[in-house]
């Protein structure tokens, strides 16, 4: 799948220890655009309907001893197939000698050869989850991104309502700060959503009164985290004594965020409240109903007022 988005062979290379045949130019210049991969054995073969030049293609033992069985000239023919797509990189695997027929024609073609003592299938695992980080879709999102328990909870809401001060009481409480005022999120997979900050602003809150402080440097290096998946919402919002709050548990809403549903629960903010304690809580119920336990439900069965919880409902916090 094509990507807005690009990453440098400069940083591939570095994240995944590979070693350098051939580079036709300086690897900070060339990109990666596909989050996928491919093992080009059927254009090898002379099948090459629906190949994607853009993707990355490995040469594991099998694509090796495949072209070893052709003749000569078959060989030369399959291996200058595949180099004049000009893949954005051909990767050997297994520490595999590279046949000098490649190394020709990825000449002839500036296209970047590197190499790897991993097994392909491993290979091939690392590098697609890389991939599929560095070049998913991605919006930024005012809010804060905390670790609790194990669980990642964005807490958004108006500036003003409580939001830094709120994850500075979960930080003293043993908890990591991922992001504060703006959370960049990605979407992974369909399913996974994984929140990081700005590298410009990373570790740093804004407390009203105080100012800018860095959570590594005053808290230390345990109480942040570079990346965590979004599994809660939490939005924080002013007291409305006209509004009737969830008070069982059975109403089940959600964020549609890229097409990901994550839970969402809504937080009344008034003097008195530990609102650390609370999203503590929060994240643990959330946890708890992934696994197949809700305690609403058992209350209400244990009263002979058995009610499935609603289904959901998908809210709007951003205004989209």
């Amino acid at each position: 799948m094509s990507s807005q988005y690009s990453v440098s062979l400069e940083r591939i290379i570095k994240e995944c220890s590979f070693e350098t045949i051939y580079m036709p130019s300086n690897p900070a210049e060339l990109f990666v655009t596909s989050q996928d991969v491919n093992r080009p054995g059927l254009l090898l073969a002379g099948h090459d309907d629906y190949f994607d030049p853009a993707r990355v293609q490995i040469l594991g033992l099998s694509e090796l001893e495949f072209i070893k069985t052709l003749p000569a000239e078959e060989c030369k023919a399959s291996l200058k197939r595949l180099a004049s797509r000009k893949p954005p990189l051909i990767l050997i695997t297994r520490d595999l000698p590279c046949p000098p027929s490649l190394l020709q024609y990825a000449t002839e073609n500036q296209v970047p050869l590197l190499r790897t003592e991993e097994s392909t299938s491993s290979c091939m695992s690392s590098l697609i989850y890389f991939l599929g980080t560095e070049l998913a879709e991605r919006i930024t999102r005012h809010g804060v991104l905390v670790e609790v328990y194990g669980e990642g909870v964005l807490i958004v809401g108006d500036s003003g309502v409580g939001k830094s001060e709120t994850a500075i009481e979960l930080i003293k409480r043993g908890h990591r700060l991922i992001a504060d005022d703006a959370v960049e999120i990605r979407r992974v997979s369909s399913r996974t959503l994984v929140g990081s900050a700005p590298e410009n602003i990373r570790h740093f809150i804004e407390l009203r009164g105080i100012g800018i402080i860095n959570a590594r440097r005053i808290f230390g290096i345990g109480s942040v985290k570079m990346t965590e998946k979004i599994n809660m919402v939490v939005q924080l919002e002013p007291w409305d004594a006209n509004k009737v709050y969830d008070r069982m548990g059975l109403d089940n809403e959600y964020l549609n965020i890229m097409g990901v549903k994550v839970p969402v629960t809504t937080v009344p903010v008034q003097p008195g409240r530990n609102l650390a304690v609370i999203i503590e809580v929060a994240a643990m119920n959330n946890r708890q109903k992934k696994m197949g336990y809700n305690a609403a439900q058992e209350l209400l069965h244990n009263l002979g007022m058995d009610e499935e919880p609603s289904s959901g409902k998908e809210i709007d916090i951003w205004g989209n």
